[in-house]
Order: structure tokens, then C-alpha cells, then sequence
């Protein structure tokens, strides 16, 4: 089975085994893409960064006018809910996705259809020989909607720019708009020049992820200078260091672009730091910053 037996399905746990969820024809996720997703990562049964999740869901679906009757704790209570019924205590990550629900097929939406929602758990192993020695990657040119900072299901640019990369041999494909630099196809970028950490401004053209809010939390911390502004491609030949930061990713030094090795393809010691401090994170269940 590619997830866990029990899933949240419309409000209720569903035990696949026995019964497996409908999709009607006319789902406007299913049509449109009218939706939005959060992937949360569990560590050893335990929800990591689980709030600000949640936070991020909220206000992509207030920014796509689709209203939930769960509020966040209820929600939140379904997620945990969701662990104890599959008692689950393994790694793994927890798919969310609440779409528009069910109407006529016209692009218009009403605000009488009740929201479909669903949720399920399926391992995944930390990325570890990755995470320690680093990946390649390649430029794309970012062709998504000026809407990126909203967490939608619409994700067709960055599937083709992940799997143009993986037919490389590449793990992620770096995105350019306009000669800039937004970020990775599944993951926030940051580079090191001169002991300063520098990643794309959280406006539309990048997805604020949550790793990102929070490596940007610890730089603070560790006194890491930050500075949140664009740079080009030849910014990132000349960097001192770089990675992508990601739910999945975590901290994931990047050590070749389109085949040019950065710094002799080695992993940098800042980068070392934020790793080994992200990953102090994972025995704390609920993980807040300011």
C-alpha cells in the first residue's frame, strides 16, 4: 500500500480496506486545480512544524476565497487523530489537500459547495546520504503565475522543471525568472557569500515554506547575517556555499549547477550549522519562532 490504512476523508476516518474514497466527476480540484495543500513531515510518529502548517494552509485558502468549517484546532485534533488511528511512529510525511468541492463545470464559483477534504500518511525516509554529501541541479526558467506565495494545487511548471531535472540526473531544477533567481521546483534556495546568507524576498514569486521561515529563524539565532533580496545565476557560481530547504529537503546542500561544481562540489559550515541545529528540532512536537 503506498499510504497508511486509515485516512481523513470529508470529516470522517475511512479504513481503506474496507472502503475506498469517490471523487465526483465535477471535483473543482479535480478540473481546475482549485485547491490547496500542505505537506507536513513527521519524524518518528511525531508532526514536525505542525502550526505554522496549518497557519500557511489558512491563509492560501483565504487568499483563494474557500472557506472551511473546521477550525485550525479541529483541524490540528484530525491530524493527530489521523496518526493515533494508523498508530504511526515511523518517518513520514502527512498530505492535506481541501479543494472548492463539487459544482457544475464553469469556471465561476459559488460559495454554497461544501469544501472536500482529505488527508493520509505514507513513509518516507529522511534524504540522508543527500543531505550530507549534496545534489546537483539545474536552471529552469520559472514560467509559473505571478501567484506563487499561494499554496495551490496547480503545479504543472514545476512538475516538468523536476522531471527535466531528473532526467539529468539532477534532484532539483533552480528556477529564474528575468535573470533572478525565485527558487527551487519543490523547494525555498538559499546561498553564502562571505559568511552572509542571502534567498529570494517571501513576496508572490516564491512560496514562503516553513523550512525557509525557519532556517531564517535559526540564522537569527546563530547571529548568521540575513539578507532577504534577489540575485542572479552568476551569484550562485560565485557563492561560498548553497542549499535548498524543504519539508522533505530539509537543509539540502547544493554542490553542481547545470555540471558546474560550486566550491569544488564540497558542503559548506554554515550549511553543516543549519543542518545540525534544523535537526534538533525533530524531538519537539510543536516547533514555534518569532
Amino acid at each position: 500500500m503506498k499510504y497508511e490504512r486509515f485516512i481523513l476523508w470529508n470529516g470522517k476516518m475511512l479504513d481503506t480496506t474496507n472502503e475506498q474514497p469517490h471523487i465526483d466527476l465535477e471535483e473543482r480540484g479535480l478540473q481546475f486545480g482549485d485547491g490547496v495543500y500542505e505537506v507536513i513531515r513527521v519524524y518518528k510518529g511525531t508532526l514536525h512544524l505542525l502550526d505554522p502548517h496549518i497557519t500557511r494552509l489558512y491563509r492560501s485558502m483565504e487568499e483563494m476565497e474557500l472557506t472551511l468549517s473546521l477550525s485550525k484546532a479541529e483541524l490540528i485534533a484530525s491530524l493527530y487523530e489521523l496518526l493515533a488511528k494508523n498508530q504511526f511512529q515511523e518517518d513520514g510525511i502527512i498530505y492535506l489537500q481541501i479543494s472548492r468541492g463539487v459544482q457544475p463545470r464553469v469556471h465561476t464559483f459559488s460559495f454554497d459547495a461544501t469544501p472536500t477534504i482529505y488527508a493520509y500518511i505514507r513513509k518516507k525516509e529522511r534524504p540522508a546520504l543527500w543531505i550530507e554529501y549534496g545534489i546537483r541541479a539545474i536552471t529552469e526558467p520559472d514560467v509559473r503565475w505571478l501567484r506563487c506565495d499561494i499554496k495551490s494545487l496547480n503545479l504543472i511548471p514545476n512538475v516538468l522543471a523536476s522531471t527535466k531535472a531528473e532526467r539529468k540526473g539532477c534532484k532539483e531544477a533552480l528556477l529564474v525568472r528575468n535573470g533572478i533567481v525565485t527558487e527551487g521546483s519543490h523547494s525555498n534556495f538559499f546561498l553564502v557569500k562571505n559568511g552572509t546568507l542571502y534567498t529570494h524576498p517571501a513576496n508572490h514569486l516564491i512560496l514562503n515554506g516553513i523550512v525557509r521561515q525557519y532556517i531564517i529563524s535559526l540564522a537569527h539565532t546563530l547571529h548568521i547575517p540575513l539578507q532577504e533580496e534577489s540575485f542572479r545565476v552568476h551569484d550562485v557560481y560565485k557563492a561560498d556555499e548553497c542549499f535548498f530547504t524543504g519539508t522533505t529537503f530539509e537543509v539540502m546542500p547544493l554542490t553542481h549547477l547545470d555540471g558546474t561544481a560550486i566550491q569544488n562540489g564540497q558542503v559548506g559550515p554554515i550549511t553543516k550549522l543549519l543542518q545540525k541545529t534544523f535537526m534538533q528540532s525533530f524531538s519537539t512536537s510543536s516547533v514555534f519562532w518569532s
